[in-house]
């Protein structure tokens, strides 16, 4: 979110952004937001986003990657997406389907390159719009917003607001059966008014999908505007069910006189919705509520949003009694001490503990097959992502521990020979950071394995509801409060694949980067993984190495302005990083290093 931010400010969007933001937020409705959307410099913006995701690489119906647009001059590119605009006729919908946790696959759509930049630009001035006047609780794929945000939620109305009886609700397919028509009267209703735009977004959906033909219904997931879309669609069931107990407007400023003058109502149903796309629950008091709130829900989302639940997965439950499954956790109520109170217990699903068996094994026969630094830190890298999904479940010590004693046989008979079995207690930085030195692992081609069972519970916060990129005081907070998960980083870090370099130069890297907590050397910025360069204080060409004391971690920007010869990229990237004297006179140092003149 930081670079983000960076690209708005470089291309001057910020303001028109937040004006967006405020202006709906004040309720306002739009009815020029063509020529926004068309601007160079949200086309451009557009563009950088798309270049920068790791999906850029993955070419659609017409085998076009972002490479072939990387060949183009700034104007045009502009002039290309402007005339394709003008006449807009979207490209065919490459189809894959990707495996699911049940064995089972699912559609995905990847549109052209051009209509994801196109879709991309759409996107980055309609979110600010429609984030002003969304749910407060509705977290998926939203700025800033988690699944462990939702978790969280569920976790504060059970043990707080002590609701222990649950509405689950599956809806049938419904990326698949989303109405067209009724998503534009939404969009207009949430105040975008702008004829033209709504045209193209129609446009949008009905584009051909490669061996299925014109959709009638539905938003194809791997669109860049999809998940935006499916959001606007179900912020009208959000809004519904919170303004039948939550948001009813009463003269009651305090909430718990609000909450005890509405429970006196015997008509009205208390609950609480929290969702995560299309993964949603109703929290309530009692099981009579409960049953009401599933029919209710049942019927709205027939009558009003014409989509159907399904039966065989949708129903209530008694999490006193019975456990309930959102987002990869287990959810259940349990008492805890002597006085009674119940409260939330998670743990990992059972489908999701196969996966991460039958992953570790396929993992562990890799490192047998070619026991390098490469498949060491791949199978580091999913250690840590699968860790930092999981550690918010208050049982996860005793699931990786399971998973841990059923993958050892395997560890010891596929790795016993191609490794040591010891202590790490030389293990680099990034190891200690992370884990115990306690835990005996196994040590490939120099790199210590992560030991999948050392794992603890780490406390959910809830999400600040004020924090959003489309105000100043979210920016602020994004920028000096909000830390960067390192851990996080470090995964993808791991992963990348840098040809040429020495075992030395990985792990001195990664171990870099970890103490100094993700952050640029010269800026102090945190830097995601994707802005990282490893650079060499003492050139290589002056005969540095890939030692630890000579690496230096720095954002791209910062590298660029250090190597920069040409007047005008100085003037350019100093303009985008905005340095301070004291920062200035640290790229001074670095550039005498690489015998290139001082930055007056």
């Amino acid at each position: 979110m930081q670079t983000q931010l960076r690209y708005w400010e470089y291309y001057g969007m910020t303001e028109i952004f937040e004006g967006l933001y405020e202006g709906s937020k004040e309720g306002e409705s739009f009815d020029r937001l063509y020529d926004i959307i068309t601007s160079r410099e949200n086309l451009l913006l557009a563009f950088r986003i798309i270049k920068t995701n790791k999906g850029s690489q993955t070419a659609g119906a017409d085998k076009r990657t972002i490479d072939d647009f990387k060949q183009m001059s700034e104007e045009e590119l502009v002039s290309f997406i402007q005339k394709r605009l003008s006449n807009y006729q979207p490209m065919k919908v490459r189809s894959v389907f990707i495996p699911k946790l049940n064995g089972d696959k699912r559609p995905l759509g990847i549109p052209s390159m051009s209509d994801r930049i196109i879709q991309q630009a759409f996107k980055q001035v309609l979110e600010p719009i429609c984030e002003a006047r969304f749910y407060n609780h509705s977290y998926g794929f939203r700025p800033l917003r988690s699944t462990h945000h939702a978790i969280a939620r569920v976790n504060f109305l059970i043990n707080q607001s002590k609701l222990n009886y649950v509405v689950d609700v599956d809806i049938k397919g419904f990326f698949d059966n989303v109405n067209h028509t009724l998503l534009i009267k939404q969009l207009w209703n949430i105040g975008i008014q702008d004829r033209k735009v709504l045209r193209l977004i129609s446009k949008m959906l009905k584009a051909e999908i490669e061996s299925e033909g014109i959709p009638i219904k539905g938003t194809p997931q791997g669109g860049i505007l999809s998940p935006l879309l499916s959001n606007v669609v179900l912020d009208d069931l959000d809004k519904w069910v919170a303004g039948q107990w939550e948001n009813i407007p009463t003269s009651y400023k305090n909430k718990n006189d609000k909450y005890k003058l509405l429970k006196e109502t015997s008509k009205l149903k208390e609950g609480y919705i929290v969702r995560y796309a299309d993964d949603f629950k109703i929290l309530c008091r009692d099981w009579k509520t409960a049953q009401k709130w599933y029919h209710a829900v049942k019927l709205y989302l027939k009558d009003r949003l014409k989509l159907d639940i399904s039966p065989e997965k949708s129903k209530v439950i008694n999490l006193r009694k019975n456990e309930s499954e959102f987002l990869g956790f287990m959810i259940r109520a349990e008492v805890k001490g002597k006085d009674g109170k119940r409260v939330a217990y998670t743990r990992l699903i059972a489908k999701k503990k196969k996966q991460y068996k039958e992953e570790g094994r396929k993992r562990i026969k890799q490192i047998q097959k070619s026991p390098n630094t490469k498949n060491a830190l791949l199978y580091n890298s999913w250690i840590l992502g699968i860790h930092n999904y999981s550690r918010y479940a208050t049982h996860v010590y005793s699931d990786f521990r399971k998973i841990a004693f059923q993958l050892s046989r395997t560890l010891y008979n596929r790795l016993k020979r191609v490794g040591k079995y010891e202590h790490p207690k030389n293990a680099p930085p990034s190891y200690k950071k992370f884990y115990k030195l306690t835990y005996r692992t196994y040590k490939i081609s120099g790199v210590y394995l992560y030991p999948l069972e050392d794992i603890s519970h780490k406390n959910i916060m809830s999400f600040s509801q004020w924090l959003t990129p489309f105000t100043l005081r979210g920016r602020k907070h994004i920028y000096t409060k909000l830390k960067g998960d390192v851990s996080t980083e470090i995964r993808k870090l791991m992963k990348s694949n840098i040809p040429n370099r020495s075992v030395e130069y990985f792990d001195n890297r990664i171990s870099r980067y970890s103490m100094k907590n993700g952050k640029c050397e010269i800026t102090g910025e945190f830097l995601p993984a994707e802005t990282v360069h490893c650079h060499h204080y003492v050139p290589v060409n002056s005969g540095g190495i890939d030692g630890f004391k000579n690496l230096r971690i720095l954002s791209k920007f910062v590298y660029i302005l250090i190597h920069a010869t040409e007047t005008q990229t100085i003037e350019k990237y100093l303009d985008i990083l905005q340095l301070n004297q004291t920062e200035i006179k640290k790229v001074n140092n670095y550039r005498k290093m690489c015998n290139l003149e001082s930055i007056s």
